[in-house]
């Protein structure tokens, strides 16, 4: 076990749902020692692989002594989950980082891998389970790539399983994976095909980037569900809290900032829940959005590390958020 390592969810999930358990995940999964991208794939057969019990430390269960990259998987029926709820995975404590896979696409990551290894060993893993991503009418597949630098590895303890969300206010959540690079200055960065991916909510330093100061910008699309939206609804962006200053880009135009000038120390810029209202015809109704927030840290802790994050409308966000 590592000690003097703090790590914060990468999603905050209202205490009322832990006993809203809909599919329990201990019990055997599969599991290969190494590592190899095809691991993620859905129909990848893993029919040669070992059984292993979870959650328990890999060492307890016929791999003593192993340090290095291991990956997990298991099945799960979608006809027990229902098409109108919201749903989260609990994968309890991993030593010491991972990488999440639902059907092929990647869900949710804690810590960081090695050439940049940042543990995470005591955060518990709760990751939105994208309602696009489940087939409802059959099996789904779970991979997990973990990466363990030494002593005990591997799904540790919890109560894993799928767990029913409260309902969303919003009429498109943006919270989850954004692209993500560091920047010199405030100027656009046309080419992100270099560009890491980074959870959101979560501060920076917790994704493998300890200790920077800076700018940073963060990238993501999205389409628009018309139906969901009146034509006369006003409609405003939440960025939760960022630490510390931003700059907020819909489809190339910047419809929102805040800086309040004040020196590291002075500043309660990080502490504003930023609400930005967009523009009537902005968004597209038919193709992708592009959301780019733009994020300048002064010291210690940095970027959109509080939610909400999303969309929805004027009138909503004065009833549930405000």
């Amino acid at each position: 076990m590592k000690t003097g390592i703090v790590i914060f969810l990468l999603f905050v999930v209202p205490i009322d749902t832990i006993f809203s358990q809909v599919i329990s995940l201990n019990g055997d999964w599969k599991f290969h020692i190494g590592d190899r991208p095809g691991w993620s794939a859905t129909d990848y057969q893993d029919g040669g692989w070992e059984a292993i019990r979870v959650p328990a430390h890999w060492e307890d269960e016929g791999f003593n002594g192993y340090d290095g990259f291991a990956w997990y998987r298991k099945s799960f029926d979608g006809t027990k989950l229902i098409k109108e709820e919201n749903y989260y995975l609990n994968l309890g404590f991993i030593d010491d980082c991972d990488e999440v896979y639902v059907n092929g696409v990647l869900v949710g990551l804690s810590g960081s891998m090695p050439p940049k290894f940042k543990t995470a060993y005591n955060a518990e893993r709760k990751y939105t389970l994208p309602n696009e991503l489940i087939n409802f009418k059959g099996q789904n597949s779970i991979a997990i790539r973990v990466y363990d630098v030494t002593q005990g590895g591997g799904i540790i303890d919890g109560k894993l399983g799928i767990y029913r969300s409260p309902k969303s206010r919003m009429l498109i959540d943006l919270q989850g994976l954004w692209s993500f690079t560091t920047s010199r200055d405030w100027q656009p960065i046309k080419d992100d095909r270099e560009w890491k991916k980074i959870m959101v909510p979560s501060n920076w330093e917790h994704q493998g980037y300890s200790r920077y100061d800076g700018f940073a910008w963060y990238k993501k699309t999205f389409t628009l569900d018309v139906k969901s939206i009146a034509s006369d609804e006003e409609l405003v962006l939440l960025l939760g809290k960022i630490d510390d200053f931003d700059r907020a880009y819909l489809n190339g135009k910047q419809i929102g900032k805040t800086y309040d000038g004040q020196p590291y120390g002075e500043s309660r810029s990080f502490d504003q829940l930023r609400v930005y209202t967009i523009p009537i015809g902005l968004l597209k109704k038919d193709g992708l959005n592009t959301l780019e927030v733009i994020v300048e840290d002064m010291g210690n802790d940095g970027g959109i590390y509080q939610g909400p994050v999303g969309i929805t409308t004027r009138t909503s966000f004065e009833r549930y958020y405000r």
